[in-house]
């Protein structure tokens, strides 16, 4: 066993002088390995980093709060050319709203909407962000905190006052240090007064790049600006404490069908979708993402491959001499095979130890840049290796073998 041990250790030995020999064909090589792993790493990392995020805010939410809308849709639909099915149906209404906030099964319910704006004030302007109509229960399903100022008095969310809470990290880019309340700033265009500070959670669930920057009472925002009511317009419900989403739903079911006038046996013209749902949807849309970047990292791998294959079999012709010496001193087959795969392993180990490095840092990156907590799985790291090391014995099988079968009387002549 000693034995063995030492004869591996010498061939590591072997393979690194080998791989200096030929620094420009390894380097190559080993580039491929990196890419691959690399690739593999950050995109798990990202996918696993977003997906905690999305969790957290359903956590937020409450696992028992579902939307009412229009058209439930994996993918968001042009507003300017629906299909038949969803054209013909009416957008949720502030009426309906008010029908499920009066429910017994129901805590909260209220009409909200969203869009794409641009926060602006005194020559400052924000990047585009995600700007909510809503009401004084924003907080009761997006969690989070007010620091400073107010929320909406009833009387400016049945009127459609314009004010606004402000994200704070948002106010603080615009204003600094200064104090925000009572200022005027504008969101696509219009004057609104700054009458609230707001403290989102943790991790909020919003698309990377498109943070929650203000809120606005739902009337104003109808009123003042273009809202995708298909894509952008929903009711969030909350059960009361002890009702099930079950029983909730089906009281919010039987009360839209009610006020929309649906016959038994006619379709509902809404649709309802729980938080469950919302989680399946991603984790189906981000599969799909991590399988196109595993299939991308592995041709990366694939050409790694074939490199190794590339240099050892270049490696084995110009070291022919070399063999036919070790097998006329007493090497086997399985020493000269042995000897190859170690250097084939040698380079992609490498390569995939390199490739762990970059995944990690790009991890890292990602955590800053998308704001979210994207750790490597530690699983990750050691299929990586595994993986890395598995594409040296492969690929390195048939010049090792070549290697081996060698005649030592041949490879002595060879010039």
């Amino acid at each position: 066993m000693a034995l063995r041990v030492g004869a591996v250790t010498e061939n590591i030995r072997i393979a690194f002088d080998a791989l200096r020999v030929s620094k420009l064909r390894s380097t190559l090589t080993i580039l491929g390995v990196v890419i691959g792993v690399a690739t593999v790493m950050a995109m798990a990392a990202i996918v696993d980093g977003i997906r905690k995020q999305i969790i957290t805010q359903i956590e937020i939410a409450g696992p028992t709060t579902f939307y009412a809308l229009k058209k439930f849709s994996k993918t968001p639909l042009n507003p300017d050319n629906l299909p038949k099915d969803v054209r013909i149906r009416p957008d949720m209404d502030e009426r309906e709203a008010e029908r499920l906030r009066r429910l017994p099964e129901v805590a909260y319910a209220a009409l909200w909407a969203q869009m794409l704006a641009r926060i602006e004030s005194e020559g400052t302007r924000s990047q585009s962000m995600a700007i909510f109509g809503a009401d004084d229960g924003f907080m009761q399903i997006q969690g989070g905190e007010l620091v400073e100022g107010r929320w909406f008095t009833r009387k400016e969310v049945t009127s459609g006052a314009p004010v606004v809470v402000l994200q704070e990290e948002t106010a603080r880019a615009l204003f600094g240090r200064e104090r925000m309340i009572g200022r005027l700033v504008r969101i696509g265009g219009r004057p609104l007064e700054v009458v609230g500070l707001w403290l989102e959670p943790g991790n909020i669930f919003a698309p990377p790049g498109q943070k929650v920057g203000a809120i606005m009472p739902f009337r104003f925002m109808e009123r003042s600006y273009a809202i995708d009511r298909t894509n952008a317009m929903w009711i969030p419900v909350k059960p009361r404490a002890g009702v099930t989403v079950a029983d909730a739903q089906g009281a919010a079911v039987m009360a839209l069908r009610e006020l929309r006038g649906l016959r038994p046996g006619t379709p509902n013209s809404f649709d309802l979708i729980t938080q469950d749902q919302i989680l399946d949807t991603f984790n189906g849309m981000t599969s799909i993402f991590f399988l196109v970047m595993v299939v991308i990292s592995s041709i990366a791998l694939l050409v790694g491959g074939i490199g190794v294959m590339a240099v050892m079999t270049v490696s084995v012709t110009s070291r022919t001499r070399e063999i036919g010496v070790r097998k006329a001193l007493g090497a086997t087959r399985g020493d000269i095979l042995l000897q190859f795969l170690v250097e084939a392993c040698t380079l992609t180990g490498i390569g995939g130890a390199i490739g762990i490095v970059v995944g990690l840092g790009l991890g890292r990156v990602a955590s800053f840049v998308l704001d979210i907590s994207a750790p490597v799985p530690v699983s990750l790291t050691v299929i990586a290796v595994v993986v890395s090391v598995g594409i040296g014995i492969i690929f390195g099988l048939v010049p090792a073998r070549r290697a081996s079968l060698l005649d030592p009387i041949d490879a002595l002549r060879y010039e």
